[in-house]
């Protein structure tokens, strides 16, 4: 060791060096201390972890000889002085054993006078209570020794020491305290400190030591130094990591018997070991032997394990050198706070080792969090994640980001410094370079958004013009710059007239950036400063891993995925989605009680979507995608759904937006909960998936999209629970404790079948497309926003697929209402063939309007010019049959004058934008039925099990009915059966043909060979209130197929009139 430093362990696992006085005083620059501390850690035989953070941390530091040595020191080491008055110990241990450890504190303060000081350890008060502390001295020695009643030998080796420090008021300077004012004062917490008894060499701790005291952020100009002595001896006391038991037993599971099959059983489908009892415990702890078959088991066996000690872990080592190598799912849950021994994590990280990039990305922000529950800084999981960032740009990119972001977190701030300078200094100086620029940007950004949003509405689009002048400025410094967002996304210059803001209580912009790419499409994103984006970024992390869970099991939800990342607390960006418009928009366009009629959405679509081919692909794909929002909305408990937070691309692809409240965190009026409905899912969106208002097979397939949907996410309840519970300790305010986390174990049901989970999804659609609560919500939201409306956004009209203009489109020169023609649409009536000619345009074109949207043009014309200006509009409201053909003929004539005087008007009117599409057939969606004797088909699930019968009476698909629709319900019958004591039957649905049920009926004790010689008699009957019931169709089925390992059995079959029924044979 170099003369005039020694070194020590600091409590974070790495080392500090203290240097003289009078050596520092000869340090000539930064160069020479770089060089000191290297070489110090050099000869020491640091690693290179070690080495990259501090010569990293010296490299960030470009204004080095212009500060405090000493304050730069004690940064290096992590060690702050921090100013303490009340003191405070724990071990992190169940204190039952004999008093053999013990400690001698002192603490060394900062000049400042007049305070109090006092020491509170285990409720002892020692005697020696100073009342000031004089200003000039430098620090002050109170020893006191403290022991806790455990052996050395039962520590475990991540045994933590806590000490906490706390202030209390003082009376003036000379006054007199008034009687009682002594119980009155609150005693406040000023820091505290951490650090292993055991250092990173395994070495139990001894000698003097020198804590900096972590404080909050409201106290950081007190400054506290702890000294701590621990008893030496004349050899060092070691733990060394014993080797796996040589005899361990591993048992077939079926060995057991029935009982203690049901018991393991039952505690390993609750997939988590949160809420693991102590009788759970003990049987898993007690039955580990009969455990390896199921690989995902392992966590639940680990936290079952009744002690760490060291005797103890021959018999945890062995079972993990024996268990079959787990995947990274399961992996992932021994990463957290439970499991903090290190020859288990070390496992771990090896076995995530084989994960791909791509999958390393969706975990990332969960292992940047396990970071905080590593013993020491180097650790395997953090030379996983560095060898990762330098293999992978995104992965550096993203890293990068999120530690940046956890620099917020006041308790583990430290150790992310040392990380983001050892990140910094191994992706080398390019890197670097791009960091500080994409830093640059999104301070400029910061400082925009926030005078944008603290000036008045009328001021905001010229503040927010200005301050873009400086993101200008910015690029023409920078030719290019990767938006934190996505490192792909490469811009090199900001459109300023593209850019605008939201208006929302946080004002976000809407900022639009050139691509680098010349053929590629501008980047448009939403810079946010106010609102916390680490729970959308969450959000929306879960929703794309199950999105791939989906794709990978061969269902594409067809889902919406976009990115949304938080770059520092309050602020973040968000991908914007073209194409893409607000339900409450959408709805709008019927007015202000658009939200509670059906046809807004499909009327849209169709309007984006006028051919038959088009509109039919978009449903498909609303339908996918509603379902695919419905699942992952219900178990995440996103709430807070109104319409603006509901989005639909023109290609029919459903999403949400904002997701501010999640976990059943449900907004409230008062004591009501805003969100009533398991998940929003309301009748315009039934009418866009049936084609009309009635229901049709395609809600069939609706459902069950939603029910496999679901079911494919349960299997893999683990993942989510380990994803969410590694956030647990990240600081979102509604993901804070197990209560948050309960609600995605109950939304998921692990402990249920798949059979249940699907009839329990059944249900909460329709209790969703039941609630009246979602609508209500919508249309108050409506009124919320109208206060809200932009003066600069152009009136839209609802029957316009797009916006048209001069430029593209050319000027209306002449207009000619020639005739009017029947329409059997759902709105019977009359409409105009209208001839429009266009300068520019050779020939005319014809296009097909009505009556009632020539007077939403009016209207909509009325909001930008004066009534002076407009010609007056034929009266809406006529007596006798307004929808008669001489009624028609009157009002042809009246809508050419109309459309005379509006083009001949005045110019800025004449300009307007055209309203009229080119005519196009309306398809009517028709179910014909079907043709012959067959009069509709069921679906059934049919499984055996255990002596019984399961029987799932799925959905009925085209069932034909003479004159009105019928109440339809189904009857079940295992013939022979005399004594109809077989009979089932279901709930009747209410006026359709085509039946969701998702019931399940049971047969109890029917032997298999007893089985053999049955058959299902199955009947679908017409409810009838005051009648006799209606036969509407029936079919049979004799059991050829039941075997002892038989599958499910899944799949339609036909009905038949009852005057030809036949018997099939599966």
């Amino acid at each position: 060791m170099c003369c005039g430093y020694r070194q020590v362990m600091t409590h974070d696992g790495g080392r500090e060096y203290v240097f003289s006085h009078s050596e520092r005083s000869n340090w000539p620059n930064k160069q020479s201390l770089y060089c000191l501390i290297l070489r110090s850690l050099s000869l020491s035989g640091s690693s290179t972890v070690d080495l990259l953070i501090y010569q990293t941390l010296c490299y960030a530091n470009e204004d080095l000889d212009h500060i405090d040595v000493d304050h730069y020191l004690l940064k290096v080491c992590g060690q702050l002085l921090h100013f303490t008055i009340q003191l405070q110990l724990n071990l992190s241990l169940p204190l039952s054993q004999p008093p053999t450890l013990s400690f001698l504190l002192y603490s060394l303060f900062l000049s400042s006078p007049s305070i109090l000081l006092y020491i509170l350890l285990s409720h002892c008060i020692p005697s020696f209570l100073p009342s000031f502390l004089p200003s000039f001295l430098p620090f002050l020695f109170l020893p006191c020794r403290v022991c806790f009643p455990v052996q050395i030998n039962q520590l475990p080796r991540e045994t933590q020491l806590t000490v906490t420090l706390y202030a209390s008021a003082l009376p003036p300077p000379g006054g007199v305290e008034e009687k009682g004012s002594k119980q009155r004062r609150s005693i406040e917490s000023l820091g505290w400190v951490t650090m292993p008894l055991f250092n990173f060499r395994h070495i139990l701790t001894c000698g003097r030591k020198l804590l900096g005291l972590c404080t909050f952020a409201s106290l950081q100009h007190f400054m506290q130094i702890l000294g701590v002595d621990f008893p030496t001896s004349s050899f060092e006391v070691g733990f060394g990591t014993p080797p796996p038991a040589e005899f361990s037993p591993q048992y077939d599971f079926s060995r057991l018997d029935q009982h203690s099959q049901r018991q393991l059983q039952d505690v390993l489908h609750k997939k988590s070991l949160f809420w693991l009892t102590p009788e759970d415990k003990r049987l898993l702890w007690e039955k580990r032997s009969f455990c390896q078959s199921e690989s995902g088991a392992l966590p639940l066996v680990l936290a079952s394990a009744p002690r760490w000690e060291w005797a103890c872990l021959s018999d945890i080592y062995a079972l993990l050198r024996q268990w079959a190598c787990l995947n990274h799912h399961h992996a992932l849950g021994l990463l957290h706070a439970t499991f903090p021994d290190q020859e288990l994590r070390h496992t771990a990280v090896q076995w995530m080792d084989s994960i791909s990039d791509p999958e390393l990305l969706d975990f990332l922000p969960q292992l940047v969090q396990a970071l905080k529950y590593e013993c020491y800084l180097d650790s395997p999981l953090v030379r996983f994640l560095l060898r990762r960032a330098i293999g992978d740009m995104r992965i550096a990119h993203y890293l990068f980001w999120l530690l940046k972001d956890t620099l917020q977190d006041s308790q583990f701030s430290g150790r992310y410094q040392h990380l983001l300078a050892g990140l910094l200094c191994c992706v080398g100086r390019g890197f670097r370079e791009e960091f500080d620029r994409q830093c640059w940007l999104v301070t400029i950004l910061a400082k925009v958004a926030q005078r944008v949003r603290d000036t008045s509405p009328s001021s905001r689009q010229a503040i927010l013009r200005e301050g873009l002048e400086e993101v200008r400025q910015f690029f023409s410094v920078s030719s290019s710059c990767r938006l934190p967002l996505n490192p792909g996304m490469l811009v090199k210059a900001i459109n300023i007239q593209l850019c605008s803001y939201f208006n929302s209580n946080a004002v976000p912009l809407k900022l639009s950036f050139q691509n680098l790419d010349p053929l590629g499409d501008n980047i448009n994103v939403i810079f946010k400063s106010g609102d916390d984006l680490r729970q959308d970024m969450l959000t929306l992390q879960i929703i794309r891993i199950m999105n791939k869970i989906w794709i990978q099991e061969g269902l594409d939800m067809r889902m919406v995925i976009f990115r949304c990342f938080s770059t520092g607390r309050g602020r973040g960006m968000v991908e914007m989605i073209p194409q893409a418009e607000t339900l409450r928009k959408i709805q709008g366009e019927h007015g202000v009680t658009g939200s509670f009629k059906d046809r807004p959405l499909a009327d849209w679509l169709q309007k984006h979507n006028p051919t038959e081919d088009e509109y039919e692909k978009a449903v498909e794909n609303f339908i996918y995608s509603c379902a695919g929002c419905c699942v992952a909305t219900y178990i995440l408990g996103i709430c807070d759904r109104h319409n603006d937070n509901i989005m639909l691309k023109t290609s029919g692809h459903m999403f949400h937006i904002d997701f501010g409240k999640f976990l059943g965190h449900a907004q409230m009026f008062g004591n009501i909960k805003r969100d009533r409905a398991p998940f929003v899912f309301t009748s315009d969106m039934a009418y866009v998936i049936n084609g009309g208002e009635k229901p049709s097979s395609r809600f069939h397939d609706f459902v069950d999209l939603c029910c496999e949907a679901y079911n494919l996410i349960r299997k893999h309840t683990h993942l989510f629970l380990n994803l969410l519970g590694l956030m647990l300790s990240c600081g979102i305010p509604e993901l804070s404790d197990l209560d948050d986390l309960k609600y995605v174990y109950d939304a998921l049901r692990p402990h249920e079948s798949e059979a249940d989970a699907t009839m329990y999804f059944t249900r909460l659609i329709e209790s969703s497309l039941g609630s009246v609560a979602t609508k209500l919500n919508f249309f108050i939201h409506n009124l919320a926003q109208m206060k809200f409306a932009s003066s600069e956004e152009h009136p839209v009209l609802s029957f316009a697929p797009r916006v048209y203009t001069l430029k593209t489109d050319g000027l209306i020169r002449n207009l000619f209402v020639c005739r009017h023609i029947r329409t059997y649409s759902s709105s019977k009536g009359y409409a105009f063939v209208v001839k429009v000619e266009r300068e520019g345009q050779q020939g005319s074109v014809l296009v097909q309007r009505s009556f009632e949207e020539f007077y939403e043009l009016h209207s909509k014309l009325r909001l930008v010019f004066p009534s002076s200006k407009l010609p007056s509009f034929p009266s809406r409201f006529l007596i006798g049959r307004s929808r008669g053909e001489a009624m028609a003929d009157r009002r042809k004539d009246e809508l050419n004058g109309y459309v005379w005087h509006l083009v001949h008007a005045a110019p800025e009117v004449a300009q307007v934008t055209s309203h009229l599409r080119p005519l196009v057939q309306a398809h009517k969606i028709c179910w014909a039925p079907v043709s012959g004797k067959v009069v509709g088909e069921v679906k059934l699930s049919i499984s055996y099990k255990s002596d019984k019968l399961f029987i799932m009476v799925m959905h009925i698909r085209g069932l034909v009915s003479e004159g009105t629709d019928p109440d339809p319900y189904v009857k079940l019958y295992l013939l022979p059966d005399p004594q109809k004591t077989s009979k089932r039957k279901t709930k009747a649905a209410r006026r359709t043909c085509n039946p969701t049920y998702n019931e399940m009926l049971v047969y109890d004790r029917i032997p298999r060979g007893d089985l053999q010689q049955r058959v299902i008699h199955l009947r679908v009957l017409g409810d009838g209130a005051f009648w006799e019931n209606t036969l509407l169709g029936e079919w049979g089925c004799v059991f050829v197929w039941v075997s002892v390992d038989s599958p499910t059995v899944n799949r339609h079959w036909t009905l038949y009139p009852w005057d030809c029924t036949i018997w099939t044979y599966c």
